[in-house]
């Protein structure tokens, strides 16, 4: 990336393939920061919605004519589509020598654009560790989130510079560490989402008509303390080996919401085991509560 100035990495014509939740932030982010997002692609009424209002007045065309007005190509569609999506670009000649193309997969690192790199393009993989509602919101927690960031060896700083012009902190993650890293933001974020709906659910069923509100401050603070203090933020019955408490818990689980008990038992038995590994759970109290999480809620063995 020349520069305009001696500080200020020069300002490029960016162009997004998919203005979803995703793209149509980063487009404001990028231009935000001064560059020209010249062209777009979206199909659904949402993304195109989404458009008009985080990038007003950039064209909507169709895919290769984003790519014929763009420096930097940000790709921006779902994992699955991704690999097909660079092939067919190469194939048809869409991408040229010198262009940036850059994708937000959290699964794939470079490789995944290497018909695009033998063509000629700058291959990046900037994936934002942050869920996106879509709408200028995202923009503000661009500032507190980070970037997975996989690129070739000389263009790390170019990678690098444009996440802290979106405003964000880059983190460099390994080709070959790609999927563990993003299994891991998957199976913290997106399985705490479910986690807390059922959480709602069950205090529905209890009776607490706004759930939200119990579980607001218990969440922030168990969040914020585990983020600190990692297992020593740990608290409830599985780590005070309250085996009894446990048995009773699955039973009224079972009754209310069955489809959550195997969910409750696994998550169970993983605590016991951090518990037990960090000295929060004596190996005395953890036997009776593993033989609990072993059985069902009616007894006997699974």
């Amino acid at each position: 990336m020349s520069e305009e100035t001696g500080t200020r990495p020069a300002r490029l014509d960016v162009g997004v393939v998919g203005t979803g939740r995703v793209g149509a932030v980063l487009g404001a982010a990028l231009a935000r920061a001064g560059h020209h997002v010249v062209a777009g692609y979206g199909v659904s009424v949402a993304s195109r919605s989404r458009a008009d209002t985080l990038l007003p007045g950039m064209p909507l065309v169709d895919v290769p004519e984003v790519l014929e007005q763009a420096d930097l190509a940000l790709l921006c569609v779902p994992d699955d589509v991704l690999p097909g999506l660079v092939d067919g670009l190469v194939t048809t000649g869409a991408i040229r020598p010198g262009q940036f193309v850059v994708h937000t997969s959290g699964r794939f690192g470079v490789s995944v654009l290497d018909s695009a790199a033998r063509a000629g393009a700058l291959p990046l993989a900037l994936h934002p560790a942050l869920t996106f509602t879509g709408t200028s919101v995202d923009l503000q927690r661009l500032s507190s989130s980070t970037f997975g960031i996989t690129a070739p060896e000389p263009l790390w700083p170019v990678a690098e510079a444009l996440v802290i012009e979106m405003g964000a902190e880059p983190v460099r993650v390994a080709e070959e560490q790609r999927r563990l890293y993003h299994a891991a933001l998957t199976h913290g974020a997106n399985h705490l989402v479910t986690l807390i709906n059922d959480a709602m659910d069950l205090l529905r069923a209890a009776g607490v008509e706004q759930p939200d509100r119990s579980l607001a401050p218990l969440l922030s603070a168990a969040l914020d303390n585990t983020l600190r203090q990692g297992d020593e933020a740990l608290t409830g019955p599985v780590s005070r080996g309250d085996s009894g408490t446990v048995a009773d818990h699955l039973r009224v689980v079972e009754g209310a919401m069955p489809e959550a008990t195997a969910v409750y038992t696994a998550l169970a038995r993983r605590t016991a085991t951090r518990a037990l590994a960090s000295g929060r759970l004596q190996a005395t109290d953890a036997e009776p509560l593993l033989e609990i999480l072993a059985s069902p809620p009616g007894g006997g063995t699974r």
